[in-house]
């Protein structure tokens, strides 16, 4: 009966991680109807798609944390009960300062989900088998919401209006509002007491400032601003780690990086995310720009990436029947580093299935180390730290995923100029301007402009295969991580109250 209720929780939990995957991608399809809509500027459709995922990266520290001390669950019905009001707001908002206020305040609800439903998941299955299966069961709701959310809001805009998008995360809320309070499990940890708000505010300040300027490095044709952002970010990051260190119960235990697993499986998500983002990013402007797809068509043909990580978070606890897990996610991020070579071929009219395969097998090999990975991360640390090791497992990822769209972006920049001899910054802006040129001159600029950014592709290509192909030999240097041992953690029957 424990084990059954146990992975109908776990039903219950793919809800809001599945959704808060969607929320975070749904929005790049309906973003232009709903600016016209609401009459949103430049500058307001930039905060409408950014803040959200600002707001989650920025809080997700303090929510892990908040939860080890006030309750999982609890956390996890607050924050599902705000997002589903938040939403019906963000649907009918009539103005774009009250979507971005709704869509500010439901990165913070959403920051409390993923911490929340991962951390639960370690109380639930104290089996170490069950728990790797539940971790790759959850890792591939992340990667499937995110793949299907630009798919999902491209029918809603087919037959809704732009709030409809909002409005699919109500119904999955209501339901985890109803079945969690039977089927999860409540706990906390044992040192439970008040936030350190200085904490809180030098967590949120830092990776707010570092992941802005990270984002807007890449965009500014003088980054003076983003840079001076980034570096006020890391000198408020280099407070907020002395600072933990010196308190005696600390909003981040980054005592816990003195574990070699853990801090090795950290790294390895960073460099993964920098890939997967990066690659992703210049992926969807090749399917656009140099193939001609419309926004709609290339989601869909960029789904294949998405739903391949996670056919690779599912295959991995097979795979670590087999063999050792830091063994299969080495194994696996050899294989993406192939995909990656992969997209050094693509060009002619081969190239959208070589995209494509490549994108795949990327997506595919970096599966056992998002589920793997995520589950020595917790697996390496007490029960009562679990929120706290999740926390920093998915800043992990959101900084990752920050530096790829900046550091593969401005590489990609970079080779694309220099191959236009500086006469073009960007693909989008030849593709605008070829629009205001006499015919023959407009297909000169789009030929150079096309062939410039498939060259920046292949190079990021090889980069991108060398920093996977690194990650894997770190993965194969760090020692299994230590059983953690279960008799702290509460008898799941006991802890339903």
């Amino acid at each position: 009966m424990h084990v059954k209720r146990a992975w109908l929780g776990l039903a219950v939990l793919m809800l809001p991680t599945l959704l808060v995957a969607l929320d975070a991608t749904a929005l790049l399809l309906a973003l232009p109807q709903l600016s016209a809509g609401l009459g949103a500027d430049n500058v307001q459709q930039l905060w409408i798609s950014d803040s959200y995922g600002f707001m989650v990266a920025g809080l997700v520290i303090t929510m892990g944390t908040l939860g080890d001390r006030i309750g999982r669950r609890r956390l996890l019905m607050i924050g599902g009960a705000a997002f589903a009001v938040l939403s019906i707001v963000a649907a009918f908002a009539t103005s774009p300062l009250m979507l971005i206020v709704a869509r500010v305040l439901l990165g913070v609800a959403g920051a409390t989900l993923a911490p929340s439903t991962l951390a639960l998941i370690t109380n639930m299955f104290r089996d170490e088998r069950q728990r790797g299966r539940a971790i790759a069961i959850w890792a591939t709701c992340t990667f499937t919401g995110g793949a299907l959310g630009p798919i999902l809001a491209g029918f809603l805009l087919q037959h809704f209006w732009w709030g409809s998008v909002f409005l699919v995360a109500v119904p999955a809320m209501v339901l985890l509002l109803l079945a969690g309070p039977f089927l999860l499990p409540e706990y906390r940890g044992d040192q439970a007491g008040r936030l350190d708000l200085a904490s809180v505010g030098l967590s949120l300040a830092a990776v707010l400032l570092t992941v802005y300027g990270i984002k807007q490095l890449t965009v500014e044709s003088v980054p003076v601003v983003p840079a001076a952002a980034v570096v006020a970010g890391v000198a408020l990051g280099h407070l907020f780690v002395r600072r933990q260190l010196r308190l005696e119960t600390p909003l981040l235990d980054l005592r816990l990086l003195r574990n070699r697993p853990f801090a090795g499986v950290l790294v390895a998500l960073v460099f993964a995310g920098v890939v997967m983002a990066g690659t992703g990013l210049l992926v969807t402007q090749y399917l656009q720009g140099v193939l001609g797809f419309s926004p709609f068509v290339s989601a869909v043909l960029f789904a294949p990436m998405g739903l391949a990580t996670a056919i690779g978070t599912m295959l991995a606890p097979a795979l670590a029947r087999r063999m050792r897990e830091t063994t299969a996610i080495a194994g696996g991020l050899a294989v993406s580093a192939l995909g990656c070579l992969l997209l050094v071929g693509v060009d002619g009219p081969g190239a959208l299935p070589l995209v494509m395969i490549g994108i795949s097998v990327l997506a595919l090999g970096a599966g056992p180390l998002f589920a793997l990975g995520t589950g020595l991360v917790v697996g390496s640390v007490p029960p009562e730290r679990a929120g706290s090791a999740a926390s920093m497992s998915e800043t992990g990822n959101f900084f990752g995923g920050s530096l790829g769209f900046a550091l593969i972006g401005v590489l990609a920049a970079v080779v694309y100029r220099s191959r236009t001899d500086g006469t073009s910054d960007s693909l989008a802006g030849a593709l605008a301007a070829a629009g205001h040129l006499p015919a023959d001159q407009g297909a000169e600029l789009l030929h150079t402009a096309r062939a410039a950014f498939t060259t920046g592709l292949h190079v990021t290509g090889v980069v991108a295969a060398v920093i996977l192909a690194g990650t894997a030999v770190l993965a194969l240097a760090m020692r299994p991580a230590a059983r953690t041992a279960r008799t702290t953690s509460p008898d799941y029957e006991t802890t339903r109250s």
